[in-house]
Order: C-alpha cells, then structure tokens, then sequence
C-alpha cells in the first residue's frame, strides 16, 4: 500500500496505488504525507491520482469497525489532517480522478483546488448516510465549501451517488475527459498553475479557505459521543 511520487518538470505527480481500491487507512495516510513531504520540497505544483477504473474507495471500512473505537477516532483524525494539508497546500494541488471516488475519496477531491475527471460510468459520491454514518465536521465543511449549494441535501443528506458527468454538476469535479488523458491534462494545468507567484497563490488559498481550515483543525480529536 503507497503512493509514489514521479517529478515531471516542476510537478510532483503523487499516484495512489494499493492495488485494489485505494482504500484510505493509516497506511496509505502515512504514505501520502511522505509523498507530500517530497512534493513539497521538490515542485512548484501537485498532481494526486489513483490508479485506473479507482481514485479512491474512501477510508478502510475494516479500519473503522472491526478495530475499536480508538483505532476508529484516529483514522478519523489522521484523515482529518491530511485533508487540512491539502485544502491548505503553499502548492497548487490538481486532482486526476481516474475512477470511483467514494466517501473520502470525494472528501479528497475537495480538498485539491481543480479535479480533472475521467469521464465514464463511475461512482462518486459520499454514502455515509446509506451506511448508517453522520458525516464528521471535515466532511460537512469541505462539502460546504466545494459542492453546488443546490445538491448539498441531495448528496449529503440523501447520499446520492453520481456518474461522472452528475460529479461536475454537482461540484465533485470540475471537468472531465477521456480516461487515457486524464492525468496529461492534470499534469498541464500544474504545470501552468506552478508559473504562478507562489506566495500570492497560498496567501490568496488561505484568505479564502482559512476559516474552513480552522473549523476542522478544532475538529481533530472531538468527536461524538466522546
């Protein structure tokens, strides 16, 4: 389980890739701070992908039910802060969604700044409702923030699951196209981001996301029932 890190011009491309789902458990979280550690050091711009047919399955289900309330909270902690790396990245963070993303894997899309999608069959969506789940404050503020307020009840109440062309309605992703181009036209539009004066990209991210940013770092370690 990892994710690898390719350096293409001045864009780190960060590819998640465990073989299955890309689940995210804390494994993968561990693995992708490191691939941000090195992104971080090295680009001007980030581009997050899965791999194909799969961007991500969402949190580790056995992580979170089968290993204790604990081992649960932490997940959803560690989840938490690497959503707050994201959303909050000094770098331009481009998402090329390969495939299914569900629950955290669209919580990850919302945290990356434009989400190039593949265009096709696939499932996104967040589905904690079906699953019996009430949404932790990460997931309600970052749906509040990126999604189109019109379909806020509908895919985070209802837990409506949308194809890829509902996605960009909806305001999981931006744009789509054809699954063989996704990740070229992601890595393009970092490379053009990347060209853009640094600090005024950040600070300008940061006037607009800040007060987000700062309700869901007040989150971490709070939860229900605790």
């Amino acid at each position: 389980m990892s994710a690898s890190v390719e350096m293409i011009g001045d864009v780190a491309v960060i590819r998640m890739d465990d073989g299955k789902a890309n689940v995210i458990n804390q494994a993968m979280v561990a693995s992708l701070h490191a691939a941000l550690d090195e992104a971080e050091a090295k680009a001007k711009a980030i581009v997050l992908a899965g791999r194909e047919g799969r961007f991500s399955g969402g949190f580790d289900l056995q992580a979170l039910t089968g290993s204790g309330p604990e081992a649960a909270i932490a997940l959803l902690d560690a989840g938490a802060g690497l959503l707050v790396r994201l959303y909050g990245n000094p770098l331009p963070v481009v998402a090329a969604c390969t495939g299914h993303a569900i629950a955290m894997g669209v919580f990850i899309l919302h945290a990356c700044d434009t989400r190039i999608g593949a265009a096709g069959p696939y499932k996104i969506g967040a589905n904690e409702t079906i699953n019996g789940m009430v949404l932790p404050i990460f997931a309600l503020e970052l749906s509040k923030d990126r999604l189109n307020p019109l379909h806020m009840t509908k895919a985070v109440v209802q837990a409506f699951i949308y194809d890829s062309e509902g996605a960009v309605e909806a305001g999981y992703l931006d744009h789509l196209t054809s699954l063989d181009k996704v990740e070229a036209e992601a890595i393009a539009l970092a490379g053009q981001l990347a060209q853009l004066p640094g600090h005024a990209y950040h600070g300008n991210k940061l006037a607009i996301r800040g007060a987000t940013l700062d309700r869901i770092k007040a989150s971490i370690g709070r939860h229900h029932g605790k």
